[in-house]
Formats: C-alpha cells, sequence, structure tokens
C-alpha cells in the first residue's frame, strides 16, 4: 500500500436512511487480495486489499441487496478479481470490465456469462496513459454485439474535447461521477451547464449521481455537493444511478464513513419515487434486464 494511501472506513455507521428493497450499490470495487490477485506491474497507485467478502459485507450492514463491481485501474487489464467477485455472488452483482483491444469476442461472452455487463474507458490522465480514439472504438464495436454499455471517467475540463469522441461510440453511456464537476464554480457555471447540456442531447447517456467525498470542499460535510447531484436527478430520473466507490481508492482528504454516503441520498433523490428509480428501477434496467 503507498505511504499515503488512505484505508477504507473499519466500521461505518449505519444510514439513518432506509434504502428501498433490491436497492443497487452501482459503484463499488474490489482490489486483491493481492496474494491471490496481484496489482498490475505498471498501476499507477498500489491500494490497500478490498475483498469481495468486505464488499458483500458493507452491502448488507447498509441496506443495500445488489453490487455493480467495477474493474479498477490498479488491475488494468486483469480482471481476475472481478470475475472472482461476480461468481461468488451470482445474481447479487454485475460487473464493468476494463480491457484492451486484444480482447477477443469469445472472451468478453465468457465476461457475458459471469455477469459483465459494460466496460469502462478512463480518461483521467493522472491514473492511466494515453489510448489512441481508435483503439477505444474498435473495443466498442466489440461490446456491442453483446449488449453492453460503456462507462466513462473524466474530469470536468476535458468534456469539451471528447463530446464528439462520446458520441461515435453508438452505444448507452455512463459517465462516472457526474464527469467530476468542480464545485467550487457553482451549479450554473458553463462546466457543469455543458455536463446538464450534452445529457439533454443525447438520451444515450446516464450518470452517476456519486462521490460527493471526492468533489466537496468541505469535507465530511457534503452539501456543496447536494445541488450537482440533485438537478441531475431532477433533471434526468431515468438515467441516473448510485453508488459508495467502496473502498473510495487514491482518497486523499479524508476516510469517508459509508453510512454517511447512504444518508445523503434522499437529499438528492427527495421522493421515493425518485429513490426508487436511482436505487432499484435504473440499475435493474442496465444491468440485470439482459
Amino acid at each position: 500500500m503507498d505511504k499515503d494511501y488512505l484505508p477504507f472506513h473499519p466500521n461505518p455507521s449505519k444510514p439513518a436512511y432506509k434504502a428501498p428493497e433490491g436497492a443497487v450499490d452501482a459503484h463499488c470495487h474490489v482490489f486483491g487480495p493481492a496474494d491471490q490477485f496481484p496489482y498490475h506491474p505498471k498501476r499507477k497507485y498500489t491500494p490497500c486489499d478490498a475483498s469481495k467478502d468486505q464488499l458483500f459485507a458493507l452491502r448488507d450492514h447498509l441496506g443495500f441487496s445488489r453490487n455493480v463491481i467495477v474493474q479498477a485501474s490498479c488491475h488494468s487489464t486483469d480482471n481476475a478479481a472481478l470475475i472472482d467477485a461476480l461468481n461468488a455472488a451470482g445474481e447479487l452483482a454485475r460487473g464493468v470490465a476494463f480491457i484492451d483491444d486484444s480482447f477477443t469476442l469469445e472472451q468478453l461472452k465468457e465476461f457475458h456469462d459471469a455477469g459483465v455487463r459494460g466496460v469502462r474507458f478512463n480518461f483521467v490522465k493522472r491514473l492511466v496513459d494515453s489510448t489512441p480514439k481508435e483503439v477505444f472504438l474498435s473495443i466498442a464495436e466489440k461490446v456491442k454485439q453483446l449488449g453492453w454499455h460503456i462507462v466513462v471517467y473524466f474530469e470536468a475540463p476535458d468534456l469539451e474535447e471528447l463530446i464528439p469522441f462520446l458520441k461515435e461510440l453508438g452505444t448507452t453511456i455512463v459517465v462516472d461521477h457526474m464527469g467530476r464537476p468542480d464545485v467550487a464554480k457553482g451549479v450554473d457555471h458553463p462546466d457543469f451547464q455543458r455536463f446538464v447540456n450534452f445529457m439533454a442531447e443525447n438520451d444515450n447517456v446516464w450518470c452517476k449521481v456519486s462521490c460527493p467525498e471526492r468533489l466537496t470542499l468541505q469535507a465530511p460535510d457534503y452539501s456543496d455537493v447536494v445541488p450537482f447531484a440533485k438537478t441531475l436527478v431532477e433533471q434526468f430520473p431515468d438515467r441516473v444511478l448510485w453508488g459508495t466507490d467502496w473502498p473510495h481508492p487514491n482518497m486523499k482528504s479524508h476516510v469517508p464513513d459509508d453510512g454517511h454516503l447512504v444518508d445523503v441520498i434522499p437529499k438528492i433523490a427527495t421522493t421515493e419515487a425518485l429513490q426508487q428509480k436511482l436505487l432499484v428501477d435504473n440499475p435493474m434496467k442496465l444491468y440485470w434486464a439482459k
């Protein structure tokens, strides 16, 4: 583990908010254990181990029913830990893999059988090396044959130049963490409004209203992030997802309490109908309907 790496919260609180039956944590990870699933030699960071059993225990503790497990960059294209977790969870989990253009359709069909329903493209320059757009387009053509979607991770200043490319992908796109807006600029700032307009103009684009702990300027009070997530939930109620981002890789400011993160949900989805869509209907449609 890196010297400055903050391990996940050892004893998260029990949330006051009770999620609806069948709720899905639609963005979380498994790391290692490294003695069984080694981290990639060219990784940009070395996390603490965060096993599938610890993830499933957290799921139950928070009152959730299912997980969507997203392959993280520290494992690169070795999806073994992800597939192991999916096989253990059965119908209680789905996955998002990280692949390169060497993966064959036959390999991806095996991933599909294990529960993978998407791939992740990471455009955050501090986490991954640059990849030619042609490679991403080639991968997109393969995964479209399986009905998968593409999760994209970028930071707000990069959206403008990415929009033409994202439109080329030709499948459902899920944007991680609201496109990482700078909350100090407010919801009316052109950067965030560009993202809102991007979703409004492209009904194949979804987003995760997740990670207030990464965006806030006043941790562990996440009230400055609430207006951003609330805007998206209310404008696009059928295309939003929520997740813990456990075990919170590369957090530098503080160690998030996952129970506290759950208690943010009723502040961004203020009615039972919106909560049902955010936590149950939308993730079930995207990950379990096919």
